[in-house]
């Protein structure tokens, strides 16, 4: 995907009900407390004429474009452990989503070459969506104001049309403000460098993910290897936008879930999985035969390997690790550095998934260690356990009654560690264990579990 610039400078105010030349509608005024706290709620729908028509359960109208078509019913009881889940992560989420939102990044009027670009794309983002169906709606309101605030955050990296779509996927879940910071940590944190203005990033990861997929499907690494085609031609779009627009809905839905918890290997595994089975056997080569059918094939892939269940699972049993991907991403850096020189930009370090970003917030973060209320002195006796442990002082008068009916000892012996641990049971905290630190976020068995 280009990176959009603002080349073309101011444009000349439109009739109608173009968005053009009307920033003033959409910079907060007075009441802007009072608007941000109504933004993104209610339809737009019904000042458009779709009143009438039905919607599914993802807000998109039925019979439109951007619409499914019949979804497998989810068990009931499937939707409520992920409803569980969902509710404890966000009742014990970290403050590093928290964040004050600044509101001079809102108040601000912002750059106009970005502020003309931005207002081009607005009608693009999801047009049959009812949050985005009403052209100056609050939909896009909140788009301008959530893509406006980064340019005003980030003013060296400015706008991209990437961009877009995500925000307008958060803005579906989230009020403005979170959509924001939440943007800056997809941009920062998980993919940075994608948006920058020179891509770099997003070329170094399509020579990854072209080197990965000699490992997971070699027949479909020799058919692009001789078709040569680059990676960006197929990806780019898959990446930048974390599949918001390629996959059904609901298989967006639980990519992005996979994504936010582990990182940026879910894009790989998901792009993997795509170019497997839509690449990867002699029959499907047949239609094949040269570089624009082969695009063709990948631009409109089998809805059957995009359907959710299927894709998830193949996504969850995919073995590409984050030490697989850091690993050929020093490969790949070499590689560009020998035949590129250096990159222009330079963007932190990613993050894979939400624990490792955790880990790195700053401030100060004790773990969490066994802190018992109440502590007993070594010789108490403990109330209430189901396998009552003798004290300390019986133990020792036992060792004494045996000592001098053998006749061994003219002194009680010292209790052994094991008798003493027995004897106190759980009055002394335990010592403080080296636990293994797995550098993958998820074993194969607890990402199993987790998504399916």
């Amino acid at each position: 995907m280009a990176k959009s610039r603002g080349e073309n400078g101011p444009r000349a105010p439109a009739a109608g009900g173009s968005l053009s030349g009307t920033r003033e509608s959409l910079t907060p005024g007075a009441d802007s407390a009072t608007a941000d706290e109504l933004s993104s709620l209610g339809s737009d729908s019904e000042a458009n004429g779709f009143a009438e028509r039905r919607i599914d359960k993802f807000g998109f109208i039925v019979g439109a474009q951007g619409a499914e078509g019949a979804l497998e019913e989810v068990p009931l009881e499937v939707l409520r452990q992920r409803e569980s889940k969902w509710l404890d992560m966000l009742n014990n989420w970290d403050k590093w989503m928290a964040k004050k939102h600044k509101k001079e990044l809102d108040m601000s009027s912002g750059d106009p070459k970005w502020l003309d670009v931005i207002e081009r794309d607005l009608h693009r983002q999801f047009p049959f969506h009812e949050m985005f169906v009403s052209r100056g709606g609050h939909g896009q309101q909140d788009l301008f104001r959530v893509l406006k605030a980064y340019t005003l955050y980030r003013p060296e990296e400015g706008y991209c049309q990437a961009q877009a779509p995500i925000a307008a996927v958060l803005l579906m879940h989230m009020p403005a403000e979170q959509a924001f910071w939440c943007l800056v940590q997809i941009c920062e944190k998980y993919l940075p460098g994608y948006y920058s203005e020179k891509l770099e990033a997003i070329q170094l990861d399509g020579e990854i993910l072209f080197s990965l997929l000699q490992k997971v499907s070699p027949v479909a690494h020799k058919h692009l290897s001789r078709q040569k085609i680059d990676p960006l031609l197929y990806m780019t779009e898959w990446f930048m936008c974390a599949f918001a627009r390629t996959l059904p809905w609901s298989s967006v839905l639980r990519v992005w879930d996979m994504f936010f918890c582990e990182g940026v290997k879910i894009i790989f595994r998901v792009g993997l999985v795509l170019l497997k089975h839509a690449l990867g056997s002699p029959e499907k080569l047949k239609a094949c035969q040269g570089q624009y059918e082969t695009i063709e094939q990948l631009r409109s892939l089998s809805p059957k390997i995009m359907q959710e269940a299927f894709l998830v699972q193949e996504v969850v049993e995919l073995p590409v690790t984050e030490r697989q991907i850091e690993r050929e991403h020093l490969i790949q850096l070499r590689r560009w550095q020998e035949t590129r020189g250096e990159l222009q930009s330079h963007s932190l370090p990613r993050l894979h998934g939400a624990k490792a970003i955790l880990e790195a917030e700053p401030g100060p973060r004790p773990a969490l260690q066994p802190s018992p209320s109440i502590r007993l002195p070594l010789d108490a006796p403990l109330p209430s356990s189901k396998t009552k442990s003798k004290p300390l002082k019986q133990v020792q008068k036992e060792q004494q009654k045996q000592s001098k009916a053998s006749g061994q000892l003219d002194k009680p012996p010292a209790p052994s560690k094991t008798e003493v641990a027995a004897a106190a049971g759980d009055a002394c905290p335990p010592q403080d264990l080296a636990h293994h630190h797995s550098q993958e976020s998820l074993t194969s068995q607890e990402s199993e579990d987790t998504y399916l």
